[in-house]
Order: structure tokens, then C-alpha cells, then sequence
């Protein structure tokens, strides 16, 4: 099987765009990955388009409409947090398996502000409980602190560093630094998660060209392709504690294994990471789940620097979710196209240095709907 490669990839600028269409936000994306790589929609051969808000609206063809409709075959894509992921993921898959040579993927969303929750069923803690999000996510923190002694201190400083990280990224939707005070004494949300410890809901759209490595090399495209090293995605296996109470970890950790497996790599070996920051909670307990440090250590980790940028494996350079912003859809491709501009040495003031492995990682679902993680292990050539 060929081995598969980015050769364009591009993003918007995360934020509110209530004048403008989902179709429309998905092909500013396009076209910039697309010139990115040199090629126009006349050379994909198929399209996979993520998008939850408009699921059942054909985006993916909608968007064809405005850039050209030339015949190829469209997929449009839903699944929750890993929406744009998926996509990705499923235009790799058919090159691998060689039907295609040169495919588009591409990941979009148009939100509101406010809460999101979880699907149907009964609440294991009332009407409201642990079916919003930040309460889900809040309970992750507080079990993570009655086990290893984790502080309110240690979660907020992973809202400082990506704020800050979002100071030196010209498409983050918030560029502003958020001092440990000022993180900690934000409006409470839901214990520990203040306001500033949550993820931006915004508009946002990041796409890319996938193409193997025959056609890679007729185009003479090497010297700007990333070797996708890794593609996994996982759902949550079963373990008791679902019965109370979902588990977001089971799912990463076996996505992690299978990556790390099919990569030939161990986590030690990759030099930066773009991982789920839905909320601040989140990012100490994937750093466990991704094996970057063991079990009970992840506040050392952001104590020490090790995650920020200059540490020996910086994490969410970007800004991450909780800077940068969550345009559900999007993310997925939107954290792939920060890794690859590493890769590429192009990420200007944020550049990771000497960086040639990273990593990408997303999950979704929730209370009642389950859970769909996706990794993937990114080369420089």
C-alpha cells in the first residue's frame, strides 16, 4: 500500500462570521488548501466534508457549487468532535486502499455561543448534572485531583499557556494573554473550570489535499509533502463505570496504542502535539492517555514547561481549543494543518525547532451519544 502525504493544507481564521454561509466558509478553505498545493478542484478525484450543524444539508456539494462542481464523488461527514478528523481519515483511507491518487478533505462549522450538551437518556445526575459539557469535563478534573492531588492552580495554567501560545498565531481567534489570576478568578463555570479554562465556540473552516506518493513524486511535490505516518480512530470500550458515568479516556488510549503501533514510534520519539483542549481539564488527562508522561504526572508536566513551547514536547502551540477556538466540524483538520506547518518549518514565530514527529488528537461525544477519538502521527519528509 502507498504511503499517503499532505501537499496542500490551509485554514481560516477562526471567529464569528454570522454573514457568511457554512458552503461558503468550507470553500475559502478549499481554495487555500488547494493553492497551497498548486492544484485546482479539477485535479480531485473526491471530496469528504465534515460538518454536524448541517449534517443532512449536503455541504460538501453545496460547497462544489461555488468552487466547481466537476462530477467527483462527495462524502459528507458527522461525528461529533472528530467530524473533520473523520474526513481526513476517510480520504486517507481510500488512497491507501488505492482507488484514489488526489482527494480534498475538508472540515467546517458555523456555531453560537453557549453550552453544549450531550444526547438523550437519563442524567446519572439530574436535569442538568453532568449533561453539559463543562460539567462533564469538570468531573474529569475532579477525579483526576482525589487521585493524583492535581490543583485548581495546575488545571488554570494550561489556560495560561494557551492563551499565550495564541499570542504568536495569527489565525487563533483570541490572541490575548490570560495571567494565572486572571484565569483563576474568571466567572466559575463549573468547578474546577473557570470561564477562560473553556473552549471558544466560533465559526471556522481548515481543509486539505491528500495524494500518494506515485503522484506525489509525477508532480514533483516532495519538497512540501508531510508523511502521514498514523491514522487511527477508536470509540470508547465498554467499562463498568459507563453504567454511572461516561469515560473520555478509554477511547484516546486506544487510539494512542494503535498509533503509536502502526507508526513504529513511541511517544517519546514525537516532538510536539495539537490534542483536544475542550476544556483545561481535558488537556493534563490526555497527556496520560497519550503516554507523554505516566500516569499521575501530567501536572509535573505543565509545572516544569515541559508542554510549553521551548519544553522537550510542546502541546497546543496553536492555542489549542481553549484559544484558537472549536469550530467542531473544523478542528480535526484544523489541528493537522498546525502540526504540518511545523513540519514544514514554516510557523513563523511559534515554530517548534527541529521538529519531524507530531501528532494530532481529537474526541467527541458525550452523555448519552458515545464517544469517536481520532490520532494521527504526522512526518516531515
Amino acid at each position: 500500500m502507498s504511503d499517503v502525504y499532505i501537499v496542500g493544507i490551509d485554514m481560516i481564521r477562526f471567529g464569528r462570521y454570522p454573514e457568511k454561509t457554512v458552503p461558503g466558509l468550507a470553500a475559502e478553505a478549499a481554495l487555500l488548501a488547494l493553492d497551497d498545493a498548486g492544484l485546482t478542484i479539477r485535479d480531485m478525484q473526491a471530496l469528504f466534508c465534515g460538518n454536524l450543524g448541517q449534517a443532512s444539508g449536503m455541504v460538501g456539494q453545496r460547497m462544489l457549487a461555488e468552487i466547481g462542481q466537476t462530477g467527483i464523488p462527495v462524502t459528507n461527514v458527522a461525528n461529533a468532535c472528530a467530524t473533520g478528523a473523520t474526513a481526513f481519515r476517510d480520504a486517507w483511507m481510500t488512497i491507501k486502499a488505492g482507488v484514489y491518487d488526489t482527494v480534498l478533505a475538508v472540515g467546517v462549522e458555523q456555531m453560537g455561543k453557549g453550552l453544549l450538551g450531550g444526547g438523550g437518556g437519563v442524567s446519572p445526575e439530574g436535569l442538568v448534572g453532568s449533561y453539559t459539557m463543562p460539567a462533564m469535563f469538570a468531573h474529569i478534573g475532579m477525579e483526576h485531583s482525589k487521585r493524583y492531588g492535581t490543583t485548581f492552580a495546575q488545571f488554570a495554567q494550561v489556560s495560561v499557556k494557551n492563551h499565550h501560545h495564541s499570542t504568536l498565531n495569527p489565525k487563533s481567534m483570541y490572541r490575548v494573554e490570560t495571567p494565572l489570576k486572571e484565569v483563576m478568578g474568571a466567572e466559575m463555570i463549573a468547578w474546577p473550570l473557570t470561564k477562560l479554562m473553556c473552549s471558544v465556540n466560533v465559526d471556522g473552516s481548515a481543509a486539505a489535499v491528500l495524494m500518494s506518493e506515485k503522484k506525489v513524486r509525477e508532480r514533483g511535490l516532495m519538497d512540501r509533502a508531510v508523511r502521514i505516518r498514523a491514522s487511527e480512530m477508536s470509540s470508547n470500550p465498554f467499562e463498568d463505570r459507563q453504567m454511572a458515568m461516561p469515560d473520555f479516556s478509554g477511547a484516546t488510549r486506544v487510539a494512542a496504542a494503535n498509533a503509536y503501533e502502526q507508526a513504529g514510534i513511541g511517544p517519546e520519539e514525537v516532538n510536539l502535539v495539537e490534542l483536544h483542549d475542550c476544556f483545561a481539564t481535558a488537556e493534563l488527562v490526555h497527556y496520560e492517555n497519550l503516554g507523554l508522561c505516566a500516569f499521575g504526572d501530567a501536572g509535573k508536566l505543565i509545572d516544569d514547561g515541559t508542554t510549553a513551547l521551548g519544553g522537550r514536547v510542546p502541546v497546543n502551540v496553536s492555542g489549542g481549543l481553549l484559544s484558537k477556538g472549536h469550530p467542531l466540524g473544523a478542528t480535526g483538520i484544523a489541528n493537522i494543518y498546525e502540526v504540518s506547518t511545523h513540519l514544514r518549518g514554516k510557523a513563523g514565530e511559534r515554530q517548534v525547532e527541529g521538529a519531524r514527529i507530531g501528532l494530532t488528537h481529537v474526541v467527541g461525544g458525550g452523555p448519552g451519544m458515545g464517544t469517536a477519538c481520532a490520532i494521527h502521527v504526522l512526518e516531515k519528509v
